[in-house]
């Protein structure tokens, strides 16, 4: 008698299923005791074992799928639902050009799929907001927003929505959330862009009680502050880097954008491209920091951008904030704040001195003066002047 043919459907089941493990996207492999499977399993190059799936994994990328799937040909099924889910969520929801994803964001995507419509209605409304040539923060945010709403919907398409159905997601967020003003906003501009620009309807309106945005005043630092810290700074970029978004009253992302060829030091100025707004500007040039980036210059050799990681590219955001918590700490300052207390500073020492509101305006990119008043109520020269009762009284 001959050796019987298996048939496909009699052949050992092997479930293919993504996790996140030690930082990285898996893909598991889940199949009944079955010691030819594992020995197939184990010759697998990049296979390991996980005690907590309990199964043998491999990295999540196409080579080794198309590995595992030439080893048990004849041998096994592989059952790919979950494993083809989640990477069209990826597909959708993760930019082409970010190779590793967070624990959260792999999480999100498995335990919360997007339904297919949500799906696609979601890559359209990311796909115009790029069209339309928004800004990558606006964009990261608005998807964020979008993104949560999606995932609440289930199974419910959210082209289906009524206007009362979108009010009470709202107050949700509001009630029950406790969602900040500023969030609420967003998520309310997200809403809007979806229904009015990608699906092209009517323009809506929610009435919402907004909760009262706390008024705050930013952390201002001394003129002997900001000496303190650039003084404490051992390592030159890092100190060049201080005294640039001090120099200039840059925000972080200006300062880790300027390339060599912004710095004018023929006409002295500093040409600020693409910042908030997509508006360029002109800041002037510091004498004293131009004579620093010359010495920087010669140490670290930048190619194209003025401030650049080791292995080329701008300096990163994150790794700039840091900077001035070191710098802070190094001085003995406790006032809280990010880099971006130096353009708080900047834009209030300029006050101090005498420089007219509308050029600090023009300076800051402020689109209104309204912005640039608020340095008003920490200035010094506006209110130092002012006695306290206290000391007009008479002691004896």
């Amino acid at each position: 008698m001959g050796n019987a043919t298996i048939s496909r459907s009699e052949l050992p089941l092997i479930l293919l299923r993504p996790f996140f493990h030690r930082g990285l996207e898996c893909m598991g492999m889940v199949f009944k005791k079955n010691a030819l499977l594992e020995s197939i399993a184990k010759t697998l190059q990049g296979a390991r074992w996980t005690h907590e799936q309990n199964c043998w994994y491999l990295p999540c990328h196409r080579a080794a799928y198309e590995a595992a799937k030439k080893a048990f040909e004849g041998k096994a099924q592989l059952d790919r639902d979950e494993l083809k889910q989640y990477l069209e969520q990826r597909k959708t929801l993760v930019a082409p050009t970010q190779e590793k994803i967070s624990g959260a964001t792999a999480k999100l995507m498995m335990e919360f799929p997007l339904e297919e419509a949500n799906l696609r209605a979601y890559a359209q409304f990311k796909d115009l907001l790029i069209l339309k040539g928004y800004s990558p923060n606006t964009i990261r945010n608005y998807c964020t927003e979008f993104h949560l709403l999606l995932r609440l919907l289930g199974n419910r398409s959210v082209s289906a929505l009524t206007k009362p159905q979108v009010m009470s997601y709202l107050l949700w967020l509001l009630e029950k959330q406790g969602c900040s003003e500023t969030k609420l906003h967003t998520t309310v501009n997200a809403i809007k862009f979806y229904f009015e620009k990608v699906l092209e309807r009517a323009t809506e309106f929610y009435d919402l009680p907004r909760p009262k945005k706390p008024y705050k005043l930013p952390s201002i630092l001394a003129a002997s502050e900001v000496i303190d810290m650039i003084n404490k700074m051992t390592n030159l970029k890092h100190k060049c880097i201080l005294m640039t978004g001090y120099a200039g009253g840059l925000r972080v992302s200006e300062i880790v954008g300027l390339k060599i060829a912004d710095i004018d030091s023929k006409r002295m100025m500093i040409h600020i491209r693409g910042a908030k707004g997509k508006k360029d500007r002109m800041v002037p040039l510091s004498q004293v920091l131009l004579i620093s980036l010359r010495e920087y210059h010669l140490a670290y050799h930048p190619k194209v951008y003025l401030f650049e990681n080791p292995n080329g590219g701008p300096y990163s955001v994150r790794r700039t904030q840091q900077i001035i918590q070191e710098a802070k700490r190094a001085a003995g300052i406790h006032k809280q704040g990010s880099i971006h207390m130096l353009r708080h500073s900047y834009a209030t020492h300029l006050m101090e001195a005498g420089t007219d509101l509308r050029y600090i305006q023009e300076l800051l990119g402020h689109n209104s003066i309204r912005t640039t008043m608020r340095y008003t109520h920490v200035s010094i020269k506006s209110l130092g002047n002012i006695q306290s009762p206290l000391d007009r009284l008479h002691w004896e």
